[in-house]
Protein backbone atom coordinates (compact mmCIF):
# COMPACT_ATOMS: atom_id res chain seq x y z
CA UNK A 1 0.00 0.00 0.00
CA UNK A 2 1.93 3.39 -0.67
CA UNK A 3 2.15 5.74 2.04
CA UNK A 4 0.51 8.67 2.43
CA UNK A 5 2.80 11.93 1.76
CA UNK A 6 2.59 14.58 4.41
CA UNK A 7 1.80 18.20 4.05
CA UNK A 8 3.34 20.96 6.50
CA UNK A 9 1.73 23.71 7.87
CA UNK A 10 3.40 26.76 7.22
CA UNK A 11 5.47 27.17 10.75
CA UNK A 12 6.57 23.17 10.03
CA UNK A 13 7.68 24.19 6.53
CA UNK A 14 10.09 26.81 8.24
CA UNK A 15 11.47 24.50 10.53
CA UNK A 16 12.22 21.69 7.82
CA UNK A 17 13.66 23.89 5.13
CA UNK A 18 16.06 25.60 8.28
CA UNK A 19 17.02 21.67 8.60
CA UNK A 20 17.43 21.10 4.65
CA UNK A 21 19.73 23.99 4.31
CA UNK A 22 23.36 22.45 3.71
CA UNK A 23 25.67 22.27 6.10
CA UNK A 24 23.99 23.10 8.36
CA UNK A 25 24.09 22.30 12.56
CA UNK A 26 20.38 22.34 12.99
CA UNK A 27 19.79 22.05 16.90
CA UNK A 28 16.90 24.37 17.99
CA UNK A 29 18.88 27.58 18.95
CA UNK A 30 20.19 27.70 15.61
CA UNK A 31 16.60 26.65 13.69
CA UNK A 32 15.14 29.25 15.76
CA UNK A 33 17.49 31.94 14.52
CA UNK A 34 17.97 31.07 10.76
CA UNK A 35 13.59 31.15 10.63
CA UNK A 36 13.77 34.79 12.31
CA UNK A 37 16.61 36.09 10.14
CA UNK A 38 15.26 34.33 7.05
CA UNK A 39 11.33 35.06 7.49
CA UNK A 40 11.74 38.37 9.84
CA UNK A 41 9.71 36.88 12.12
CA UNK A 42 9.86 36.44 16.13
CA UNK A 43 9.80 32.88 16.84
CA UNK A 44 9.64 31.34 20.40
CA UNK A 45 12.23 28.25 21.41
CA UNK A 46 9.41 26.68 22.71
CA UNK A 47 7.44 26.12 19.30
CA UNK A 48 10.67 25.54 17.70
CA UNK A 49 11.09 22.23 19.85
CA UNK A 50 7.41 21.32 19.85
CA UNK A 51 7.69 21.12 16.09
CA UNK A 52 10.58 19.48 16.10
CA UNK A 53 9.22 16.55 18.81
CA UNK A 54 5.75 16.76 16.43
CA UNK A 55 7.63 16.23 12.90
CA UNK A 56 9.77 13.54 14.54
CA UNK A 57 7.41 11.43 16.16
CA UNK A 58 5.71 11.98 12.56
CA UNK A 59 9.24 10.25 11.06
CA UNK A 60 9.60 13.29 9.18
CA UNK A 61 12.58 14.24 10.93
CA UNK A 62 15.21 12.16 13.66
CA UNK A 63 18.47 13.68 15.96
CA UNK A 64 21.44 13.07 16.69
CA UNK A 65 23.39 14.01 19.39
CA UNK A 66 26.69 15.56 19.28
CA UNK A 67 29.71 15.61 21.38
CA UNK A 68 29.56 17.93 24.28
CA UNK A 69 30.71 21.10 23.57
CA UNK A 70 34.28 21.80 23.75
CA UNK A 71 33.75 24.14 27.55
CA UNK A 72 33.73 23.40 30.89
CA UNK A 73 30.41 21.26 31.44
CA UNK A 74 29.31 21.29 27.62
CA UNK A 75 26.57 19.69 26.82
CA UNK A 76 25.46 17.41 24.10
CA UNK A 77 22.93 19.26 21.36
CA UNK A 78 20.35 17.26 19.52
CA UNK A 79 21.07 17.57 15.58
CA UNK A 80 18.47 17.39 13.33
CA UNK A 81 18.21 15.97 9.65
CA UNK A 82 15.35 14.79 7.53
CA UNK A 83 14.08 11.44 6.69
CA UNK A 84 13.25 10.17 3.50
CA UNK A 85 9.91 10.83 4.44
CA UNK A 86 10.77 13.94 5.02
CA UNK A 87 12.41 15.35 2.30
CA UNK A 88 9.59 13.64 0.32
CA UNK A 89 6.81 15.88 2.47
CA UNK A 90 8.93 18.71 1.94
CA UNK A 91 9.39 18.19 -1.93
CA UNK A 92 5.83 18.31 -1.84
CA UNK A 93 4.87 21.12 0.23
CA UNK A 94 7.51 23.29 -1.60
CA UNK A 95 5.80 22.19 -4.95
CA UNK A 96 2.65 22.81 -3.92
CA UNK A 97 3.02 26.01 -2.93
CA UNK A 98 5.04 27.01 -5.68
CA UNK A 99 2.42 26.27 -8.21
CA UNK A 100 -0.21 27.98 -6.28
CA UNK A 101 1.51 30.81 -6.18
CA UNK A 102 2.45 31.10 -10.16
CA UNK A 103 0.89 33.90 -11.46
CA UNK A 104 0.00 35.99 -8.51
CA UNK A 105 0.84 39.60 -8.63
CA UNK A 106 3.42 39.57 -5.34
CA UNK A 107 5.09 42.89 -6.01
CA UNK A 108 4.41 45.56 -3.34
CA UNK A 109 2.20 48.23 -4.74
CA UNK A 110 3.93 51.03 -6.92
CA UNK A 111 6.01 48.73 -8.55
Amino acid sequence: MPRRTEHLAEFELYVMLAVARPGAEAYGAWIRREIEERAGRPVSIGAVYATLARLEDRGLLQHALSEPLPVRGGRSRKLYRLTPDGRDALRTSTWGLTRMMDGVPLAPEGR
